[in-house]
């Protein structure tokens, strides 16, 4: 079966489709929850009140930050400082 046989033979498939109008599943609204979650004043900062996902993401990045800083620093150190060729 060539490229354009497989085309035609899927524009068929799509075109046989009903096209209907009605939803298939509802979708609840989340918004109003969260934005009672974090409009709430309880102290906490507003990137970590999304859970645990949030503080294992805000904690990753902040590792990766403090080795990524560590590691450019230490690189410019040695650029700065060649070693001596005896």
């Amino acid at each position: 079966m060539t490229f354009r046989h497989f085309l035609g033979y899927t524009l068929q498939q799509v075109s046989r489709r009903q096209i209907s109008s009605t939803v298939r599943r509802q979708l609840v609204n989340k918004v109003p929850d969260k934005q009672k979650l974090f409009q709430e004043a309880n102290g906490i900062p507003v990137h970590l009140k999304g859970g645990v996902g949030d503080a294992v993401l805000y904690r990753a990045t902040m590792g990766l930050t403090v080795l990524g800083t560590a590691y450019v620093i230490y690189e410019l150190v040695k650029a700065a400082l060649p070693q001596k060729k005896d």
